[in-house]
């Protein structure tokens, strides 16, 4: 399968999980977490997000250093996003342990929730301006 191709499929994915994942994190927002099954569901699709996210990232960038390729990007919000997507991970991870020891909200979710916002909008400016991307029927 072609480079382009494998990136096609990538991305039309992470579209699908930007959506699942907004839409997730909005119903958590609205019922301030309560309910195993929504908190498991977002983690599901969180877990699905980020790998996809690397997977692009790795379609773009290989095994070299991403940390100095996003350093050299041209695109402020690409090189924000790329930070924003790190502390957002992080803030997830120990929301995900503090939720899965204690099955309540912490403080770090809901920091963890407005990153995840912010990551999103940043992620529809990324989008956009690669939107013919999207719209080229060539693969």
């Amino acid at each position: 399968m072609k480079k382009i191709t494998k990136l096609k499929i990538c991305n039309w994915s992470l579209l699908a999980f930007t959506i699942a994942i907004l839409i997730s994190g909005i119903q958590l927002e609205a019922t301030h977490s309560i309910g195993l099954t929504s908190v498991w569901i977002h983690i599901l699709i969180g877990v699905l997000f980020i790998g996809m996210a690397g997977y692009h990232v790795y379609l773009h960038f290989g095994k070299s250093n991403w940390f100095s390729k996003f350093r050299k990007q041209k695109s402020q919000v690409t090189r924000v996003l790329w930070w924003i997507a790190l502390v957002t991970l992080i803030s997830g991870i120990v929301a995900m342990i503090h939720w899965v020891t204690t099955f309540s909200h912490a403080p770090i979710g809901g920091v963890h929730g407005k990153l995840g916002f912010l990551m999103i909008i940043l992620s529809f400016g990324h989008i956009t301006k690669r939107i013919k991307f999207f719209k080229d029927k060539k693969m």
